[in-house]
């Protein structure tokens, strides 16, 4: 059986995205696919995805597969780590716990360099919003987190590195009414009339959105969800509106997806800063330190 397929499966129960893992993969979507397919032969054509809905879900024997996949992976890994121990490299795994946006467009580039340049580190990352993931940092759950808000903390806890800037972007169907005969930009008194998805308590998005948009309690708030995958399928094929950061939002305009509407008033609605963020209080290993310097020296050259 192989374990990179095991690893995948794993991913893919934390993206619930076929094209979003198979992108930060940088691997096809098909090839993905065709994993995870090989992945239920061996273990007795079984489903472990149901591909029959639109949103991602586990079936029942892919929800019990997951608890003894990361059982799997997490004795492979450990198992490696004390064999590595005995060469001339200490094997050393480094958790981050990360947002959408910093943890599928941002960080990956990074990983993938230090990784080459470093074959005895492994990374985790675990896709969070900004609130769990700082939650997680304090409980000592991750050694870094990727976030697009502190969400109120108090900024003296961490260390940070500015990892890049976002605007948010309001956006629709490509055939909504609002932008029929080439109507875009648009009255925010327009836009307001129809349902809109916001993302969850907790996500950065939100946060910001919320505290740099004043008019945003105007907005008809009928559903929240917390994905951006499952956001721009519902907005995709339904009257609804919502807000996405622009890298995400761009990507989806560019496949077909969504159109991204401009006010009249207000072009871009929000920016922010995203950080990648250390405890103060906790200190880490020379691995992680050295890992941390080189975020810092090639984000700045950004």
């Amino acid at each position: 059986m192989n374990l990179e397929y095991i690893r995948n499966f794993i991913q893919l129960s934390q993206y619930r995205s076929f094209s979003q893992l198979a992108n930060n993969l940088s691997i096809s979507q098909s090839t993905l696919s065709h994993r995870i397919s090989q992945l239920e032969e061996e273990l007795g054509k079984i489903t472990l995805i149901n591909r029959t809905t639109k949103s991602f879900e586990l079936t029942q024997q892919g929800e019990e597969f997951l608890k003894y996949a990361k059982k799997i992976i997490d004795l492979y890994d450990e198992s490696r780590e004390k064999l590595l121990n005995y060469g001339d490299y200490k094997a050393e795994t480094i958790v981050i716990t990360t947002s959408k946006l910093p943890g599928s467009h941002i960080l990956p580039k990074y990983l993938a360099k230090f990784k080459n340049e470093n074959s005895f580190i492994q990374f985790k990352t675990l896709i969070n919003n900004s609130q769990k993931s700082i939650d997680f940092l304090r409980k000592n759950m991750a050694d870094f987190a990727g976030v697009g808000s502190f969400m109120d903390s108090n900024k003296g806890e961490f260390d940070y590195i500015k990892i890049g800037d976002d605007s948010m972007y309001f956006i629709c169907s490509v055939n909504h009414e609002l932008i029929r005969n080439g109507n875009n930009p648009v009255n925010f008194d327009d836009l307001k009339k129809y349902p809109f998805i916001s993302r969850e308590v907790g996500s950065g998005t939100r946060n910001i959105f919320e505290k740099e948009f004043p008019r945003h309690n105007e907005l008809n708030i009928t559903l929240e969800i917390n994905d951006n995958d499952s956001i721009i399928s519902a907005v995709s094929d339904s009257n609804y509106i919502s807000v996405l950061s622009e890298e995400i939002a761009k990507k989806a305009e560019d496949a077909g997806l969504i159109t991204i509407l401009e006010l009249k008033s207000s072009p871009k609605i929000a920016k922010r800063e995203i950080y990648f963020l250390k405890l103060k209080s906790k200190e880490i290993s020379n691995t992680k330190t050295k890992f941390w310097n080189y975020l810092k020296k090639n984000s700045e050259k950004q």
